[in-house]
């Protein structure tokens, strides 16, 4: 049994994460500011959760260290979850992203090297490659330019062969791809992975950064300008409305259930605190963590609707420019390196989702 303190886990992946911490027979600290943007209520029906399960809840911002170093003395490991999630609305939240996420972990991470902890397992995220891994039939793997709002408000959704033009096959990113961060959430988890990479370096503790792929499930966040796609459809169909498809729906993505990404992290705590964690994992190892089946953005929201028996989505033809067409994971490596694949497919989550949502809102 370890002692690990989760910051963030009075949230939706936090949650999943403590529950699979629990069946480690961990022994568990939640540190969690409660924000307002995340927690509507101010974090009443977390604090009743957890209250519930007698998890002890610090409420402390990560970013105060006089506070926070107290409570990470004496662990043996810290999950790192809290962070201001989401593509972000535009530049008029550039620092609150840049202060809650990076700021917030250095702090993190200099309390756990102060209190000795052996293990971090960070929160990271898919959005750091950018686009995913695509092919042109005469030129190989290529990146793709950047997205361009003529060729976006034309319908050209799709990126082209930056050398010649032609159409592009999109494929499943791996761990060894360059990243390529495309809008101020993605370039803030690009630094906590680096800021990571140097505690494990400086402490000899081992570093994980799991790069969460589209999750989804029961408590996801809704209504608010950083919910994920899911919420945000599951949301419109229980006003009765039609999920708003942006672009023509075809985006590849990979759904992953929260309860499978709970796992990973505690598997990840795991591996990184056994006595030979160093012939197993890098000082630093980052980590997809995905489905490994492709989906698309359009077929989520008709299967959400179809759940429901809510209305057929509506494909807008609408576009956000931090956005990206394709992004799709091979997890196998989490697998080799873990022992951890998902186990719980679409159909079944979404029913999950579904049967959470009727109970709430009966």
């Amino acid at each position: 049994m370890a002692r690990v303190v989760v910051t963030g886990g009075a949230g939706f992946v936090g949650a999943a994460v403590l529950d699979a911490l629990a069946e480690r027979g961990d022994d568990v600290v939640v540190v969690d500011s409660l924000r307002p943007d995340v927690h509507r209520d101010g974090g009443t029906a977390a604090r009743g959760r957890l209250d519930g399960r007698r998890i002890p809840v610090r409420h402390i911002d990560v970013r105060d260290r006089d506070r926070l170093v107290p409570v990470v003395r004496g662990s043996d490991a810290v999950v790192h979850l809290a962070a201001k999630v989401g593509l972000g609305v535009d530049l008029s939240d550039i620092d609150d992203y840049v202060s809650s996420n990076d700021l917030g972990t250095a702090v993190v991470l200099r309390a756990a090297a102060d209190a000795g902890v052996r293990a971090v397992v960070q929160a990271g995220s898919m959005v750091v490659y950018g686009e995913g891994r695509y092919t042109c039939p005469r030129h190989g793997v290529v990146p793709p330019g950047p997205r361009r709002p003529g060729d976006l408000e034309a319908g050209r959704f799709e990126p082209p062969c930056p050398r010649c033009g032609d159409p592009l096959e999109p494929g499943l990113v791996d761990e060894d791809a360059p990243l390529d961060p495309r809008n101020t959430y993605a370039a803030t988890k690009v630094a906590q992975e680096h800021l990571a990479a140097v505690w494990a370096r400086e402490t000899g503790g081992r570093a994980v950064s799991l790069r969460l792929h589209n999750v989804y499930g029961p408590g996801m966040p809704r209504d608010t300008p950083y919910a994920g796609v899911a919420a945000i459809f599951l949301s419109a169909l229980a006003r009765g409305e039609a999920p708003r498809v942006h672009e023509d729906g075809r985006q590849r993505r990979d759904f992953v259930h929260v309860a499978d990404v709970g796992r990973a992290f505690a598997r990840a705590v795991g591996r990184a605190l056994e006595p030979d964690a160093a012939t197993t994992l890098a000082p630093h190892t980052a980590l997809n963590v995905g489905s490994g089946v492709v989906g698309t953005v359009g077929g989520l929201a008709r299967t959400l609707a179809e759940a429901v028996g809510g209305p057929e989505p509506v494909v807008t033809g609408a576009f956000r420019l931090g956005d990206v067409r394709h992004v799709t994971a091979s997890s196998e490596r989490a697998a080799t390196t873990l022992g951890w694949r998902a186990g719980i497919p679409l159909a079944e989550g979404v029913r999950d989702l579904v049967a959470e949502a009727s109970a709430r809102e009966g």
